[in-house]
């Protein structure tokens, strides 16, 4: 690994002192993309970022508020996710309309997936000259975030790229400690009569994670005594836990058309591969907990009374099969076919009192389906159907209506109806935890989602309304001191609903810019836990310096949510849990920013929660884990273009 980090460093030398000859300073920097003229001969246009739905964008080098919201570990917009007090550690959901749904079973330990790049995360490039990025940012305690990308067309016709994120932070409290890399390759061909298209990524990645299971006395933290203004201080009732999770991923998606000549009629041949597997372990040295003078058995009984080594294994093979026919007036109509293996494992039998947990479930799924496009003047449309012809029960329909009225107004609505199976870890784990053993066969969940956003030049909106039955979830089945964790199956209907809207106001060189989230859950028990109220306001002011030379972005960020029941978080199987015993929230926190772009480099520093020396001590990122504190950080990101 740290050959490949000199490598890297070494091409970014490389491409940075290439750049000094082929930079010419942009004439029109109020262009959002600011055109890129790096070289005379390359337009912004010419560098692309292309989704594998083919969705295209164009490398940003501007500076907007977009980009300070972005500028995170997830390097994604986070409203609606509220991160651990460590980077690189899991995060509450405070907006369930972010979780996705696909109804083919996955493998589970879903709090170590927020930074795991999935298929629909990869980008594939088409640059007219050799483009680079680069990440950073400092953490909270002995490390750094970075992240650098690479990516080069040796033809019109061909493109790679290689990238790689890693992020390494102690953290403030107790074996907290964050180790993470993200490594992914992708490349991008076309013949020359552009009849054959091939896209190909490979990923591994990993995650290393101290587990110390949260502070074991909450007043010592909320009692504010000076003693413990070093949270290392605080009493956890995990010091030795720790979490590993790896992944590799091998993904080709490519066509042929069968016509030699591109007409109104069009014949294609798709298919579709994916190969993946994947590690979980959880690993802890020493099974009693301390607090205070007394010891605990945080988890319950255990069948070993030291150095706990629980593994879990998977692996899965997809192929996606299917023939398209396109007709420039009808649009395009495409049948396929779908085959989904996997093998969920561990390495022993159990025979317990309860029953015999088995070793693995593994399993092969075959599904057929239809999918229809309409792209035309204002429409875009996409109607997908599938349906499994094996022993299992799942579907799929999902269908997406975009109007376009203009480049200002946009309307979007989208209709999902899912039977899906459980993720591998509800029905099967195994553990030396005698309570965290299991063996079940529940119900396919039914999701029943509708969804209504309009993207106007005034206001933009969505509204979702959900409907599940059969929902799975984690509780706890102790009180106290212990969680006794166990998967359950709630089989009366749970309705979602939330609004969102966000408006950002400008005057002159001032802006503000507001985000509100409302949520409402009809329920007969409190399975599915979300605060009413998430909001999000900025406050910022910006303005160019030095003769245009440099633009500078500053102001004032607001963020708050109601209290409620939020989910808890257990780390022996990395999963949130519901709870009705503690809430959390209605605590405000305020991050002041200042940000500067120069030609194609933006640099960030920001006093993130800087209110949290004089609003109390009641931040909690989920029962007994405490938000972060104030603390000062800052990085770049720089683009090259050679």
């Amino acid at each position: 690994m740290k050959h490949f980090l000199l490598s890297i460093f070494l091409l970014i030398v490389t491409f940075s002192s290439a750049q000094e000859e082929g930079l010419v300073k942009s004439k029109d920097d109020k262009d959002k993309i600011e055109n890129l003229k790096i070289n005379p001969k390359a337009k912004y246009d010419q560098y692309r970022i292309i989704s594998l739905q083919h969705d295209t964008t164009y490398v940003d080098t501007s500076l907007t508020i977009k980009k300070e919201y972005e500028y995170n570990y997830l390097r994604k917009d986070i409203f609606g996710l509220l991160p651990f007090a460590n980077e690189g550690q899991t995060y509450t959901v405070l907006d369930f309309g972010l979780k996705n749904f696909s109804p083919f079973p996955e493998i589970g330990f879903s709090g170590k997936h927020f930074n795991y790049l999935e298929v629909k995360d990869i980008k594939y490039y088409s640059v007219a000259t050799p483009l680079t990025e680069l990440y950073f940012k400092t953490v909270m305690e002995q490390g750094q975030s970075l992240e650098t990308l690479i990516s080069v067309n040796t033809s019109e016709r061909f493109n790679f790229s290689i990238a790689y994120k890693g992020l390494r932070s102690l953290g403030k409290y107790i074996n907290q400690l964050s180790s993470t890399g993200n490594f992914r390759f992708t490349t991008s061909y076309n013949t020359l009569n552009k009849r054959y298209f091939l896209n190909f990524h490979f990923t591994g990645q990993d995650f290393l994670n101290g587990e110390n299971g949260g502070i074991t006395t909450p007043s010592d933290f909320e009692g504010e005594d000076a003693a413990f203004k070093n949270r290392a201080r605080l009493e956890v009732y995990l010091n030795d836990a720790k979490t590993f999770m790896k992944g590799k991923r091998t993904f080709l998606d490519h066509n042929l058309r069968i016509n030699a000549t591109k007409g109104n009629n069009n014949i294609y041949i798709s298919h579709q591969f994916n190969y993946e597997n994947k590690f979980f372990e959880y690993n802890q040295a020493t099974v009693l907990s301390t607090v205070g003078n007394t010891t605990v058995k945080r988890f319950g009984d255990a069948y070993v009374t030291n150095n706990i080594n629980d593994h879990t294994h998977y692996n899965r093979i997809y192929n996606k099969v299917g023939a398209i026919y396109e007709n420039t007036l009808l649009g395009k109509f495409q049948f396929f076919t779908e085959n989904f293996r996997y093998n969920y494992y561990y390495n022993k039998i159990l025979i317990l009192d309860t029953g015999v947990v088995p070793s693995k479930i593994s399993d092969e799924i075959t599904t057929v389906g239809g999918q229809y496009e309409y792209r035309k003047n204002k429409w875009n449309g996409t109607f997908l159907y599938s349906n499994s012809i094996t022993n299992q029960s799942l579907s799929n329909f999902d269908a997406k209506l975009v109007y376009k009225l203009n480049d200002k107004n946009e309307f979007l609505f989208q209709y999902q109806n899912i039977n899906k199976l459980p993720n591998h870890i509800y029905n099967l784990h195994q553990s030396s935890y005698v309570n965290y053993n299991w063996y079940n066969n529940f119900n396919n969940e039914k999701i029943n989602n509708i969804e209504a956003t309009a993207k106007t030049q005034w206001i933009n909106a969505s509204m979702q309304i959900s409907s599940l039955k059969d929902y799975l979830f984690f509780s706890n089945d102790n009180a106290a001191e212990k969680q006794l964790i166990s998967p359950k199956q709630y089989s009366k209907t749970i309705n979602y609903l939330s609004v969102k809207v966000s408006r950002e106001f400008k005057f002159r060189n001032f802006a503000i810019d507001n985000t509100l989230l409302f949520q409402q859950v009809d329920q007969v028990d409190n399975i599915l836990n979300v605060p009413k109220i998430v909001t999000r306001n900025t406050l910022y002011y910006t303005n160019y310096f030095f003769k245009r030379a440099l633009f500078l972005q500053t102001g004032v960020s607001f963020n708050y949510f109601t209290r409620y029941y939020a989910n808890d978080y257990n780390p022996v199987i990395a999963e949130a849990f519901a709870q009705n015993t503690k809430k959390i929230g209605d605590f405000p926190t305020l991050d002041f920013f200042i940000n500067a772009r120069i030609r194609q480099t933006r640099i960030f520093l920001k006093a993130e929660h800087f209110n949290s020396g004089f609003t109390g001590n009641k931040f909690y990122n989920a029962p007994n884990y405490p938000y972060h504190d104030f603390m000062i950080r800052f990085g770049l990101v720089w683009n090259f273009f050679q």
